[in-house]
C-alpha cells in the first residue's frame, strides 16, 4: 500500500465524517421545533402554572444553549465542539451532559452488539461452509430452509417474536431492561447473572436475525470457491478432507466474508438499536429514542455521531488491513 493511497483514504474518511456531522446538525432543525419551548411548556403544564415571565425564561435558556444565535453561528460552534467530542448539555435532561449519558449507555451497546455479532458471524460462517461442503453430513441440508427464513426476518421483528414467546407466554425471561430494579448495581456475581439474564432475549434476537444471512452468504461463496483450481490440485495431491476444508476452502472465502462484515456494519448497528428499543435495553438505541422524543438536539448529535464514527473507523480499518490479510490484493499502480 502506498502512502498516497493511505492519505487519500484518510482524506475520504474525514470528508465522510464532516458530511455526516453536517447532516445530523441540520436535519433535526428542519422540523422548526424549539426544544426549549416544548420542555418549558411541559413543565409549566405539569405544574399547572402559566406565568407571564415564561417568555423571558425562554430567552434566557436559549441564550444559555446558544439557540438565540444565527444558524451559521450555531453550526460553527457545533463543528468546533464536535472536534473535541464535546456535545454540551442535554436540552431535555439538563443539567446532564451528553458525553456522560453516552458513556453510561455505550458499554451496554458494545457488550450486547459485540457478543451477538461474534456469535452470529462465527456460527453462520461455519454452518454456511458446511452446507456447501459436498462431504458434510446430509442432515445439515435440512437447515437451509431454516436459514432462509431467519435471513428474511428483521432484527426488531425477531425481538418481538421472542418477547411474546419467552416473556409474555412462557415468562422465563424479563420483559425488558438491563437489570432488575430490585438489584443494586455492583460488581457482584448475582448482579452479573442478572445482567446476563436480561440480555438473553435481545442477544438472541440479534444472533438469530444475523446467523441466517451469514450462513447463506458463506454458502454462496463456498460453492464458488470449491470450483477453483487450487481445490482440485489439493484433492489431486491426496490431502485429507479436513485439511482441504479448513486450509484451502474455508480460509480463502473468509476474506470476502470479512469485507461483507465491514460493509454491513451500519445495517447491523441500526438493527441493534431497534432491538434495544424493543426490549428497553439501556444502550445507545434507547438513549437515541429518548433524545428524539424530547427533541434534544445535542443528544441526537452526540449519539448519531458516535455511531457514524464507529462505522467509518471499522470500514477504514478493513480497507487498510485488507492487503495484509490477502497479499494478492494491492492498491498500488501496476506496471504495464
Amino acid at each position: 500500500m502506498t502512502i498516497s493511497y493511505l492519505l487519500k483514504r484518510l482524506g475520504f474518511f474525514v470528508l465522510v465524517i464532516w458530511v455526516a456531522a453536517t447532516l445530523i446538525f441540520f436535519l433535526p432543525r428542519l422540523a422548526e421545533r424549539n426544544p426549549i419551548v416544548e420542555r418549558m411548556s411541559e413543565t409549566a403544564q405539569a405544574a399547572g402554572f402559566i406565568g407571564e415571565g415564561l417568555a423571558e425564561m425562554q430567552k434566557d435558556w436559549e441564550a444559555k444553549f446558544g439557540l438565540d444565535k444565527p444558524l451559521w453561528k450555531q453550526y460553527q460552534y457545533y463543528l468546533r465542539d464536535t472536534l473535541r467530542l464535546d456535545f454540551g448539555y442535554s436540552l431535555a435532561y439538563y443539567p446532564a451532559k451528553v458525553v456522560d449519558q453516552m458513556m453510561r449507555a455505550l458499554p451496554w451497546t458494545i457488550g450486547l452488539f459485540g457478543m451477538a455479532t461474534l456469535i452470529s458471524v462465527v456460527l453462520g460462517s461455519l454452518a454456511g461452509a458446511l452446507l456447501a461442503w459436498p462431504k458434510a453430513p446430509r442432515f445439515l441440508q435440512y437447515l437451509l430452509p431454516f436459514f432462509l427464513t431467519l435471513s428474511a426476518v428483521p432484527y426488531y421483528l425477531m425481538g418481538l417474536i421472542l418477547l411474546f414467546l419467552f416473556a409474555f407466554t412462557i415468562r422465563i425471561f424479563p420483559l425488558g431492561g438491563g437489570y432488575s430494579v430490585a438489584v443494586a448495581p455492583s460488581l457482584s456475581f448475582p448482579f452479573i447473572l442478572d445482567i446476563l439474564h436480561h440480555s438473553v432475549l435481545p442477544g438472541l434476537a440479534l444472533v438469530l436475525g444475523g446467523v441466517g444471512f451469514w450462513a447463506l452468504q458463506m454458502r454462496a461463496m463456498m460453492v464458488l470457491g470449491l470450483e477453483e483450481d487450487y481445490i482440485t490440485f489439493a484433492e489431486a495431491k491426496g490431502l485429507g478432507r479436513k485439511r482441504i476444508f479448513l486450509r484451502y476452502a474455508l480460509r480463502n472465502v473468509l476474506l470476502p466474508q470479512a469485507t461483507s462484515l465491514a460493509l454491513s456494519l451500519g445495517m447491523m448497528i441500526s438493527g441493534a438499536i431497534l432491538v434495544e428499543v424493543v426490549f428497553g435495553y439501556p444502550g445507545l438505541g434507547t438513549l437515541l429514542l429518548k433524545a428524539v422524543s424530547g427533541f434534544d438536539y445535542n443528544l441526537i448529535n452526540g449519539v448519531v455521531f458516535i455511531i457514524i464514527i464507529i462505522i467509518a473507523v471499522a470500514t477504514l480499518l478493513m480497507d487498510v488491513l485488507y492487503p495484509w490479510l490477502d497479499p494478492r490484493i494491492t492498491y498500488g499502480r501496476r506496471m504495464r
